[in-house]
C-alpha cells in the first residue's frame, strides 16, 4: 500500500510544473495587487478594475456566464457616515446631561439606524448571549424592551463548543435575540486587555470599520451596508455605541458596579451581573447615505452527467480588501496581496486547470469573486438570499481568503474538517499530493465564521475554508503569527513580501482534486451529525 500511494504521488507530480503554475498564479497578484487598484475596495475604480480583471480571465477560460445575466451579479449597497459636528452622546441623570466626549467616551456608529434624536433607558446584560445548549441566558428575567442592551462583546465562559461560542456570539446572532428581547440599539463595553502574544478576537469588518490594522486611529471610515433592509443583520438597531473604558466608567456611575469588577469576573470565566443603569442615553445622528454599486463576478464550468450538472460546487474568494487608509512608513495603500488577490488567483489558476486538463467533472462547478467581505461578508450574503443558480442545487462552498503560502505545503489547516463528509474527501484529496491536514491551529480566532463561507454554512451547505498549516513550536508557526501581527490588514500586505509560489501552485492542486471529488461524488456532502452546523441543514 505504501508504495502505491508513493507511485500515486509522483504520478501527480509528474503531470505537474509547480514553479510554472507557481508564476502564473502570482502573476493574477501582481495586477490585482498593484498599487494602480488602490487596495480594491467596494466602489472604487480599483475594485471595478479587478471586477473587470476576473471576468476577462473567466472569458479567456471559458467558463460560461451564470443566469444568463453576463459575469457580473450587480449587488447594490449603501454607503453610510455620520456628520461628526451633527453627532452627540450624553448620559441624563436627574435632569443634567453630562456629554459623552467622542473617541475619548464613545464612538457612535452609522451601523444603528438613528438619523435624528432618540433619548431611552439602559440596562446592562451581562455578555449579551442566549445559549440553549449550555442553558446560558443573560437575557432572562431583564426587560429591555424600548431600551439599549449593554454588554462586554466577548464570548461567555459558557461549556460549549468554540463553533458554538462563535456562532451565537457573531454580531447578527447577537442582535438577533436582544431585538428579540424588545432592545432597540446596543453599546458595548471595551474588552479587558488580551494577554500579551495574543490576538483580539474580533470580525474582520469591524476591525476595518474602526480603522484596527490600518496604521491605528484615523478619520471614520463609511459603514457598507446591503441596500436591501431585509439582508441587512443589523435592521431595526437604532443606536450602536463602542465605549471606552472612561465611557463605561461614566456609564457604570451609580450602577452599584465598576468595570474592574466585571473585567475581574471575566478573567475568571464567572457569569456577569445584570442591573439597569442610571438615568438615560440622549444620541443625536445626521448620516449622509449613498448608494454604492458593486457586483460578484461569476462562471461556471458546466458538469458531464445529466442527472447531476444541475448541482453546483462552489468555489469562492472575495475580491475586495480596505482600500487606501493611514499611511505607514509612508505607504497609504492597503494593497490585499495576501488578503485576498491570493485567493482570487487561485480561483481563477484552479478554473484554468480544469479546463486544461479537459476533465468532466459529473456536477458543475461555479467559481465566484465576491464583493464586499471586508464590510461584513455582503457579497455572499447576497448571493445566499439571490443565487444566480437554484439555491437549493448548490451542494458545497470551497472558499479561499488568505491561505498564507509562506513556507513550503506539507500540511494544510482546513477550518470545518470535521464538521461534514467533505473532511473526508479533502483529506483524500491532499494525500494524493502528499499533503496532510489537520484542523484549526487557533479555534478562539472563530476563523470559520469569519470568512464567506459563514454565508453558505448559515443556509446549510457543507463549506471548508483552508491555511497553510503548521506544527506547533515550529519556524512556520512563527512566520504565520507573525504576518498576522506585522502584515495582517497592513499597507505591507503587498507585492514585496516573500511568498512561496510552488507551495501556492501544490495547493491550487489540492484544492483542484477536492472539487473533482465533490463534482463527481454521487452522494452529495452531509453534515456530520455531531456538528453544531447541522441544524441549518434543508
Amino acid at each position: 500500500m505504501k508504495l502505491r500511494a508513493l507511485l500515486v504521488v509522483l504520478a501527480a507530480l509528474l503531470l505537474t510544473d509547480p514553479a510554472a503554475e507557481g508564476k502564473r498564479w502570482w502573476s493574477h497578484i501582481e495586477f490585482l495587487a498593484a498599487d494602480a487598484l488602490e487596495g480594491r475596495d467596494v466602489g472604487s475604480p480599483g475594485f471595478e478594475k479587478g471586477a473587470a480583471y476576473v471576468e476577462g480571465q473567466f472569458k479567456e477560460i471559458g467558463l460560461k456566464p451564470a443566469g444568463g445575466a453576463g459575469y457580473r451579479q450587480p449587488v447594490k449597497l449603501e454607503s453610510r457616515i455620520l456628520v461628526a459636528e451633527q453627532s452627540a452622546l450624553a448620559l441624563v441623570r436627574d435632569g443634567a446631561e453630562e456629554p459623552l466626549v467622542p473617541r475619548e467616551d464613545a464612538t457612535l456608529s452609522a451601523r444603528g439606524e438613528l438619523d435624528g434624536s432618540i433619548e431611552a433607558p439602559m440596562a446592562f446584560v451581562g455578555y449579551g448571549l442566549s445559549i440553549p445548549e449550555a442553558n446560558w441566558d443573560d437575557l432572562s428575567g431583564i426587560d429591555l424592551h424600548g431600551k439599549i442592551a449593554v454588554y462586554v462583546n466577548t464570548p461567555a465562559p459558557a461549556n460549549v463548543s468554540d463553533n458554538v461560542k462563535s456562532h451565537v456570539g457573531s454580531a447578527g446572532e447577537r442582535w438577533a435575540v436582544l431585538k428579540k428581547a424588545g432592545a432597540i440599539g446596543i453599546a458595548t463595553l471595551p474588552n479587558p486587555r488580551p494577554p500579551a502574544g495574543t490576538t483580539p478576537n474580533a470580525a474582520p469588518q469591524a476591525a476595518a470599520a474602526a480603522g484596527a490594522g490600518r496604521g491605528g486611529t484615523q478619520p471614520a471610515q463609511p459603514t457598507i451596508v446591503l441596500a436591501d433592509r431585509d439582508l441587512q443583520e443589523q435592521a431595526g438597531q437604532v443606536v450602536s455605541i463602542a465605549l471606552t473604558r472612561r465611557g463605561a466608567e461614566k456609564l457604570l456611575a451609580g450602577s452599584g458596579h465598576t468595570i474592574e469588577e466585571l473585567n475581574q469576573l471575566i478573567a475568571d470565566k464567572k457569569p456577569l451581573p445584570r442591573f439597569p443603569l442610571a438615568g438615560t442615553l440622549r444620541a443625536h445622528a445626521a448620516v449622509r447615505r449613498a448608494p454604492v454599486d458593486s457586483a460578484n463576478v461569476i462562471g461556471v464550468y458546466e458538469g458531464s452527467d445529466p442527472r447531476l450538472k444541475s448541482e453546483y460546487v462552489v468555489m469562492s474568494a472575495h475580491l475586495d480588501h480596505v482600500g487606501v487608509g493611514r499611511a505607514v512608513n509612508g505607504d497609504s495603500i492597503y494593497n490585499g496581496a495576501m488578503d485576498d488577490a491570493s485567493g482570487v488567483a487561485s480561483v481563477i489558476e484552479i478554473a484554468r486547470l480544469l479546463k486544461e486538463s479537459g476533465a468532466r467533472p459529473k456536477r458543475s462547478i461555479l467559481f465566484m469573486t465576491q464583493t464586499g467581505e471586508e464590510k461584513g461578508l455582503l457579497g455572499s450574503k447576497y448571493f445566499a438570499a439571490h443565487p444566480t443558480v437554484p439555491f437549493d442545487r448548490i451542494v458545497a462552498d470551497i472558499n479561499l481568503d488568505m491561505f498564507l503560502p509562506l513556507y513550503p505545503l506539507k500540511v494544510i489547516e482546513v477550518q470545518g474538517l470535521t464538521e461534514s463528509s467533505l473532511g473526508e474527501t479533502v483529506r483524500a484529496a491532499a494525500k494524493d499530493l502528499g499533503v496532510d491536514v489537520q484542523t484549526d491551529r487557533e479555534p478562539e480566532q472563530n476563523r470559520f465564521i469569519r470568512s464567506d463561507q459563514y454565508s453558505f454554512i448559515r443556509r446549510g451547505i457543507p463549506s471548508l475554508a483552508f491555511k497553510f498549516g503548521y506544527e506547533f513550536g515550529t519556524p512556520q508557526e512563527k512566520i504565520r503569527r507573525d504576518w498576522v501581527r506585522d502584515v495582517y490588514h497592513k499597507p505591507n500586505d503587498d507585492l514585496k513580501q516573500p511568498v512561496d509560489l510552488e507551495a501556492a501552485a501544490t495547493f491550487d492542486r489540492v484544492i483542484l482534486g477536492l472539487l473533482q471529488r465533490v463534482a463527481d461524488d454521487p452522494a452529495r456532502p452531509a453534515w456530520n451529525d455531531t456538528s453544531f452546523f447541522k441544524r441549518f441543514a434543508r
